[in-house]
């Protein structure tokens, strides 16, 4: 009688191990380990880890994610970079416009919005020094101080266009660089690296 007790009791050892073992296996899955290197960027949405920050604080409102934008530009035949940026929007806003002047109205203002942050990534590209640092430790602080550079470009480039399309529109948004998606060019730069990839 002894034994089987035994048994029973390994076997539900043995159960209970691989239940456990499995639940911590689907958790790994689901979330995405820390990503050390962009930690070290920002608090902001420009450094957060892979996913996106759903939510931007803007002064004293709370700002949803609508839209990722992708983008890119050469600075010239050797350097430029692509990217993705985000587009955040009052969603009290949205929805006060949209019972105003009706959902049309948005395809206007993602064109609007796309025109100025093409020509703001623009002028930041061209104003970052894109050129390869021997200074760096390594391909990671290139790339880290690479992304610091062109994000705070980018920021201070869209900014005017930002303010000005809010007076316009009443639309708060904000278009924030998103850092780890970046990729810079330095031995060559063409619109064919710049499409999206599939």
């Amino acid at each position: 009688m002894k034994p089987s007790v035994h048994i029973l009791i390994g076997m539900a050892f043995m159960a209970l191990a691989a239940c456990s073992s499995q639940e911590v296996k689907q958790d790994t899955k689901t979330m995405p380990a820390p990503d050390k290197s962009s930690a070290t960027i920002d608090d902001s949405a420009e450094g957060s880890g892979q996913n996106p920050p759903l939510t931007q604080a803007k002064g004293d409102k709370t700002l949803n994610l609508v839209r990722i934008m992708d983008g890119g530009a050469c600075k010239n035949d050797y350097q430029g970079a692509k990217g993705a940026f985000l587009l955040y929007a009052d969603p009290t806003d949205i929805e006060r416009i949209k019972s105003e002047k009706g959902p049309q109205i948005f395809s206007d203002f993602e064109n609007k919005i796309q025109a100025f942050s093409t020509d703001a990534l623009q002028e930041a590209i061209n104003a970052t020094n894109l050129a390869e640092d021997p200074f760096a430790l390594g391909a990671d602080e290139a790339q880290e101080k690479l992304t610091k550079q062109l994000s705070k470009n980018f920021r201070s480039s869209v900014t005017d266009a930002v303010n000005s399309f809010q007076k316009e529109t009443s639309l708060t948004i904000d278009v924030v660089p998103f850092a780890p998606s970046f990729i810079f060019y330095q031995q060559g730069c063409a619109a064919t690296h710049l499409e999206p990839e599939n």
